[in-house]
């Protein structure tokens, strides 16, 4: 805490009083050349590098990108109330408060449909069904991969790929090199299908979300997105064991309802 103490202290004093004199266009300060505006960057920055280090410092990510987004908003609130333009970043602070829960109201949605199926025993069945198929593991990798490619377009690519990658986990128990195969193969299949939906995945969502794009135009991107996939599967598919993994007598009971939460 003294260390952040002494960062905002230094931030601070390192400012020069922000004035009128600074462009303003339509009612907003560019902040590009300002010292807010390398400020935000750098604590933007230094956010970045916390998330990716998460592993090492076992910080949760989620941590360091409120304090980072919470500090460059002060910082800006701060410039505006100085140069008597508050209502400008109240208004902006709502409008962002408005796109984060329309995302948060959809994804949301999309995790409560997940979590239903899974429930339901959904994902348990598929993966007992794999299992019993007597599939190869060169079987099991496209299979996988097309429900994968598939899915993420309703259910969005990250969703996706954590249940998919968890059925290569559990039919593949005995082969890790056809877990981490398979793994990669699930990844880029959701995100090659998450790209030809407005809702499969974040970036699609906020693209259809502002209007820059409409449903149908996402559709056209369905022949790339195939491509994206089948090319590194084809590849990866050179690399995978040549044998059938051992066939397990298993069954699992869907519980009521599961089909119509599918339909």
């Amino acid at each position: 805490m003294k260390l952040l103490k002494c960062i905002f202290l230094a931030a601070f004093a390192a400012f020069p009083a922000p004035t009128l004199a600074m462009a303003e266009t339509s009612g907003w300060i560019d902040l590009t050349d300002h010292a807010v505006g390398f400020f935000a960057i750098g604590f933007f920055v230094l956010a970045y590098v916390a998330v990716i280090t998460e592993e090492i410092t076992l910080l949760s990510k989620s941590k360091p990108v409120l304090l980072a987004a919470g500090v460059i908003w002060a910082f800006i609130a701060w410039v505006y109330a100085e140069n008597g333009m508050p209502g400008v970043v109240a208004d902006a602070a709502r409008h962002n408060i408005l796109e984060y829960a329309e995302l948060l109201l959809f994804l949301l949605v999309a995790m409560t449909y997940i979590n239903s199926m899974e429930e339901r025993h959904v994902f348990e069945a598929l993966r007992v069904l794999l299992v019993r198929s007597g599939f190869s593991y060169h079987k099991l990798f496209w299979v996988t991969g097309a429900l994968a490619f598939l899915i993420s377009p309703i259910a969005d690519n990250l969703t996706t790929a954590l249940l998919m990658c968890a059925v290569i986990l559990a039919v593949g128990r005995n082969s890790p090199k056809f877990v981490s195969i398979g793994c990669v193969n699930i990844v880029v299949a959701s995100n090659a299908g998450g790209a030809f939906s407005p809702f499969g995945d974040i970036t699609t969502l906020m693209v259809w979300q502002k209007g820059m794009v409409p449903f149908q135009s996402f559709l056209l991107l369905f022949i790339p997105s195939l491509v994206n996939w089948l090319v590194p599967a084809a590849i990866m598919n050179l690399f995978l064991p040549n044998y059938s993994p051992e066939m397990v007598e298993e069954k699992v009971q869907l519980r009521g309802g599961a089909r119509r939460i599918v339909g």
